[in-house]
């Protein structure tokens, strides 16, 4: 039986980026907006009134330039500026695009020319990139890097535009408007297979992921930033919508020091990709099995979960350990851009740091659904937005189909790409390349992708993304990827595990662990052939593995 879902308290409106700042600003001007660590290692606090006059400075400058309804992109790491300049960009005419700073040099030549940018934005770290490849992108007025203090080479300093920006009249700027259901954002897919698209986002679009993602679940008062920047998850999902919440970001810009960063910063919710959660997994189960502590911890789990039906949460006390760990504050875990596994969901929940997941993809802004704490079931990626309808298109027996949505965050198209957005937009639906199905009490749940599909020769249709789940709940596996395995003929007949493991076993021990992880399911989705692997899987920037 489904859990009853929690009503939340309303949240106000807004209708536009700008008036969403104000609000933080007008009720909550002193409060700590950002934390981020300097140089030298200390920490540096930036209140709402701070920030919203580092934006406007910025945002004059800008104007000044001739650039208020120009497309600018920027290519950095994570930190505070990326956010000055997305809210000047948002707030302006023009149009943001955020660039994978982790692309190859002839995919960020073409996405800085393909988007139209006439300016950019970027860190220390490119800027000898700019100066050797300036000459490729003719398009760009303005190159402007975040870490030098004076213009130089034709590189204009950051630091000059806020300075210069600060004494000036802010009118131009702040009477700047743009159509909320025209391109505001540009985001380029990188996806696991194919040529980047990029897809158009209004400001409409992002006004309404984060207006009606709080209405099924909130946040809390401090949140670490972890993931890119440039993925509308974080973009969207944690600097907007901490924004909207009077929250406080505090900024993880290096992967290596996440768990000191939860130390120093003690966050309250955190934005997590499966894979980091499951990396964090790993080191704790792995820990604890050194310790000879499992057997404990699965008796306290069990101790816990009793005196929960008894009301009374003894959790944060028991597991005090592992609470400290993540800064002893931590309330809740959101985890998306892949379905988690429930037997991993479950672990974070029983040691009392909820986890919740839900569904998205970047040309929804990026929410589709989302599970709150009180209806969470991990078995399913949650109810929809209040603004969107869904439906199964062409559903088999089991009701499995592809999920196409509309509804207000549902993208304008793809960028130059008519062809592409109509293949992709049809009477007004968006075909997400998602199959999936919806629960009687009108929760999604998702089989997999649609391009990894392996259908086989017997005509049995196999999502791969189901086996691997179970696969790894298998210790020694860190990563897995199935596979058609064909015949002489080419026919794809049967199954293929490549495994990525974090202990030494061979190939029988490791196919024998799998038939009895996978012993429940029928014969035609069991595992033929076992392939080692000696590297990891290559990965795209979101962490999701490159299948082919």
């Amino acid at each position: 039986m489904a859990k009853k879902k929690k009503e939340l308290e309303p949240i106000k409106p807004f209708s536009s980026i700008r008036e969403m700042l104000m609000m933080a600003v007008n009720e909550d001007g002193e409060k700590i907006a950002y934390k981020f660590k300097n140089p030298d290692g200390t920490v540096r606090e930036v209140t709402y009134i701070e920030f919203h006059q580092t934006v406007e400075a910025l945002g004059a400058s800008l104007t000044e330039m001739g650039l208020g309804s120009s497309h600018i992109a920027i290519v950095s790491e994570n930190r505070y500026d990326w956010i000055v300049a997305y809210l000047t960009v948002l707030q302006s005419a023009g149009v943001f695009v955020p660039i994978d700073r982790q692309l190859t040099t002839k995919e960020k030549l073409h996405l800085l020319t393909d988007s139209e940018s006439e300016a950019v934005f970027f860190s220390k770290q490119y800027l000898t990139w700019f100066v050797e490849n300036k000459a490729s992108m003719p398009n760009i007025k303005a190159f402007i890097c975040f870490d030098i203090d004076k213009d130089t080479d034709g590189i204009i300093s950051y630091k000059r535009l806020i300075a210069k920006g600060a004494k000036l009249d802010k009118t131009a700027y702040d009477s700047l408007k743009s159509n909320e259901n025209e391109l505001k954002m540009l985001v380029y897919t990188s996806g696991t297979t194919g040529i980047a698209k990029g897809v158009m986002l209004s400001e409409h679009n992002l006004v309404s992921g984060v207006y009606y993602g709080l209405q099924v679940s909130r946040i809390y008062d401090t949140a670490l930033s972890i993931l890119p920047y440039h993925h509308t998850y974080e973009s969207v999902c944690d600097i907007l919508v901490n924004i909207h919440s009077h929250a406080t970001l505090c900024i993880n810009s290096v992967m290596r020091e996440l768990v000191s960063d939860m130390q120093l910063y003690h966050p309250t919710n955190i934005y997590i990709v499966p894979a980091i959660a499951e990396f964090i997994y790993f080191l704790i189960m792995k820990n604890l099995k050194e310790k000879g502590k499992l057997k404990t911890f699965k008796k306290g789990v069990k101790i816990s979960k009793a005196a929960l039906r008894l009301g009374i949460d003894i959790r944060p006390k028991l597991f005090a350990e592992l609470h400290n760990l993540f800064g002893g504050k931590l309330r809740k875990i959101v985890c998306g851009g892949a379905p988690i596994r429930p037997e991993m969901g479950e672990f974070f929940n029983d040691i009392g740091i909820p986890m919740t997941g839900g569904y998205g993809i970047t040309e929804c802004s990026p929410l589709v659904s989302v599970n709150d704490e009180s209806s969470n079931d991990f078995n399913t990626a949650g109810h929809r937005l209040a603004c969107l309808q869904w439906r199964i298109d062409e559903p088999n027996v089991e009701g499995i189909g592809e999920i196409a949505v509309k509804g207000d965050v549902v993208m304008l198209g793809y960028y130059k790409m008519p062809d592409k957005t109509a293949e992709a937009i049809r009477d007004g639906w968006f075909f997400t390349g998602d199959y999936g199905y919806i629960t009687p009490d009108d929760q999604i749940c998702i089989t997999g992708r649609k391009k990894n599909i392996i259908v086989l020769s017997n005509g049995k249709n196999i999502y791969p993304e189901e086996i691997e789940n179970l696969i790894m709940n298998i210790d020694c596996i860190s990563e897995v990827v199935v596979r058609g395995l064909k015949n002489s003929k080419g026919d794809e007949h049967a199954l293929e595990a490549e495994v990525y493991l974090n202990e030494e076993k061979n190939e029988s021990e490791v196919k024998a662990l799998i038939s009895e992880a996978l012993a429940e399911l029928p014969n035609y989705k069991k595992i033929t052939k076992v392939v080692i692997r000696k590297e990891p899987f290559p990965k795209t920037t979101s962490n999701k593995i490159i299948r082919n």
